[in-house]
């Protein structure tokens, strides 16, 4: 669904203001680019979190405590 409101909206751009279009088409992957690293280490700080989390309660799951 989301990426058939960005063709849409690129559409409505593209008819409205083709050079900023075309600046989108290229400058998208740039920005996309710079942004991965980001992402990356995002990812790896919540699976890091995660496993924190899974070690500090380890404890309490085998005594039995359950998640309501």
């Amino acid at each position: 669904m989301k990426f058939l409101l960005a063709i849409i909206g690129f559409g409505i751009l593209f008819v409205l203001c083709w050079p900023l279009a075309v600046l989108l088409l290229v400058l998208l992957p740039i920005v996309w680019l710079i942004a991965l690293p980001f992402r990356i280490f995002f990812i790896l700080v919540e699976a890091i979190l995660t496993l924190l989390r899974a070690i500090l309660f380890l404890p309490a799951r085998m005594l039995g405590w359950k998640r309501v």
